[in-house]
């Protein structure tokens, strides 16, 4: 089920009633999350059920068995209940994901040599999320075997943990030590906490269905069609398509974090307005940090973090990046959009750097001459790196950019002057909202103080959403990290 669709507003109000005035108590509520998430998740393919009950189901005995070997005093066969966990949901997860990538891969890298291989590709839909709510699941399991969370008896609560609506196929991936607390205790409804959330939910919309979908548009004709485009057309493709991507994303996680709310259920912020950071090390601070965050304590750390040698932190950097590449999706375009930020990011731990914007943002009007040189540095590599990650093969990105370089004026115009030009400005309009509520602890935090002009900007928003909406509702505008 989408976000961005009527069957999900009247699931989310019917959910949101029964929620609140029917099942009230606390055994009952978690139950019911646990049924409209499944329902909500079947929406797409029911068989998807069966393989995220087994995931969910592996992770909460492995939790038990894992704390009854800590209550024995030995804990001697904890690790491998934690690894066998760890390698059974990683194994399915690699199968559906990664198998015919693989496969392909040695065949090709074989056939260079002038040797055939023949080996079975499976045809396998890969399920919506799966990355998701595996690492979820995992972060579990690896807390209490750290010891860092202990082991739940309630598998209600375990269920509701792993499959909540609002973030189960897109994150935020959210921690066990978090989440899991919430479920297991009494949840009551805060009216000024459910504004919040509708505020989060409005901003989300906007971000997808306004900003993202229309710079698609742009995006997609440029990338597809970029052997008849000149330097211009491409330039503004590409600055769509990183528009488009933030917008997706973001605009799925403010939506999640706000509907959420609306149960009582808080989640932690997957996007901090990356695209004023002031060098890539803040770029990652911001972009994502749910998954960035679970690549660093469940693997930079144990790998030694940055308290190693030079060669071993330039090691460390490379793994967590490549793998964060691999993350997103079975396509070298993914590995080398990773092993690009690795190189850009490794300079700046060697020489110390890497913390030098670390927190809140200026409360001035405008960034200094010095904080602007670096967001708009920052947001040109970023811009370069999207290509990458857009592009169908290494092939075209090279040659995206190519003709980039070029400086090629042969131009084919796919969408109108009118249309860029009003994409343009509804871009700036969300550049300066997102400026305003740079350091804010959520979406629309900051919003005209006047009553009448408050309103107005909601209404602004909500006409501007509706509209977008209805041009564009024969399109299959899907979100792009469902594929992750």
């Amino acid at each position: 089920m989408l976000f961005n669709s009527f069957e999900f507003l009247i699931f989310l109000t019917i959910v949101f009633c029964l929620y609140w005035f029917v099942f009230k108590s606390l055994k009952w509520q978690n139950l019911f999350v646990v049924v409209v998430s499944y329902i909500f998740y079947g929406w797409w393919n029911k068989t998807f059920l069966l393989l995220i009950a087994f995931t969910t189901l592996c992770s909460y005995f492995s939790g038990l068995l894992v704390q009854n070997e800590r209550q024995k005093g030995s804990g001697k066969y904890a690790k491998l209940y934690t690894f066998a966990n760890i390698f059974i949901n990683l194994s399915i997860l690699g199968v559906y994901k990664y198998y015919n990538f693989f496969v392909d891969s040695f065949i090709s890298l074989f056939s260079l040599f002038g040797i055939t291989l023949h080996a079975t590709s499976l045809n396998l839909i890969l399920p919506v999320g799966i990355s998701f709510y595996t690492f979820q699941a995992l972060s579990y399991t690896i807390d209490v075997y750290r010891g860092k969370l202990q082991a739940t008896k309630d598998i209600v609560s375990f269920f509701a943990f792993v499959s909540f609506f609002p973030q189960l196929v897109a994150g935020p991936i959210e921690r066990a030590t978090t989440l899991l607390p919430q479920f297991q205790k009494v949840r009551t409804f805060s009216y000024h906490y459910a504004v919040e959330g509708c505020r989060q939910m409005l901003w989300g919309f906007f971000k997808k269905i306004v900003i993202a979908d229309n710079c698609a548009t742009y995006a997609d004709m440029a990338f597809n069609n970029y052997n008849e485009c000149g330097s211009f057309s491409l330039i503004l493709g590409a600055i769509f398509f990183t528009f488009q991507i933030y917008g997706d994303f973001s605009g799925y996680s403010s939506i999640a974090i706000g509907c959420a709310k609306l149960f009582g259920i808080s989640i932690r912020a997957n996007f901090r307005v990356p695209y004023f950071s002031r060098d890539i090390a803040e770029f990652w601070r911001r972009w994502h940090i749910s998954l960035n965050k679970w690549f660093v304590d469940y693997l930079y750390i144990p790998l030694g973090g940055s308290r190693v040698s030079s060669a071993k932190v330039v090691r460390n950097i490379f793994v967590i990046f490549l793998l964060s590449g691999l993350w997103h999706g079975a396509n070298w375009t993914y590995v080398t959009w990773g092993l690009y930020h690795a190189c850009l990011f490794i300079p700046l731990i060697l020489t110390g750097s890497n913390k030098r914007f670390v927190g809140d943002f200026s409360e001035k009007w405008l960034p200094s001459l010095r904080e602007g040189f670096g967001m708009f540095m920052t947001f040109i590599l970023a811009t370069v790196g999207w290509i990458i990650f857009r592009a169908h093969t290494i092939g075209d990105a090279l040659g995206y950019m190519r003709r980039i370089v070029s400086l090629s004026s042969n131009e084919s115009v796919f969408v109108s002057v009118r249309d860029t030009l009003w994409l343009i400005i509804v871009i700036i309009f969300m550049i300066i909202i997102e400026w305003l509520n740079r350091n804010s602890s959520y979406d629309l935090q900051v919003v005209p103080s006047n009553k009448i002009l408050r309103n107005g900007f909601y209404i602004l928003l909500i006409a501007a959403v509706y509209t977008s909406f209805m041009l564009s509702i024969e399109d299959n505008n899907t979100f792009i990290y469902f594929q992750f």
